[in-house]
């Protein structure tokens, strides 16, 4: 498989997109460690969906998985 990142040394988010319909709707089990752990539903927003956290989150890293 080519390369795909940018100047930056990240994809590019087209080629995230192509890569996210190769992948199968099977579920697989992942394992991370964290320091706190929210549950929510995705909420429409035009459109994209959205998640609101807290504001102490603003600025530090997280990890979005679709649980169904």
């Amino acid at each position: 498989m080519p390369d795909n990142k940018n100047q930056n040394g990240s994809q590019d988010f087209a080629n995230e997109q192509d890569l996210a319909t190769d992948v199968s709707s099977s579920k697989v089990k992942f394992e991370i460690y964290g320091e706190e752990m929210i549950e929510k539903r995705v909420k429409s927003s035009g459109n994209s969906g959205r998640v609101y956290l807290p504001p102490n989150w603003v600025g530090h890293k997280v990890k979005i998985i679709r649980t169904d």
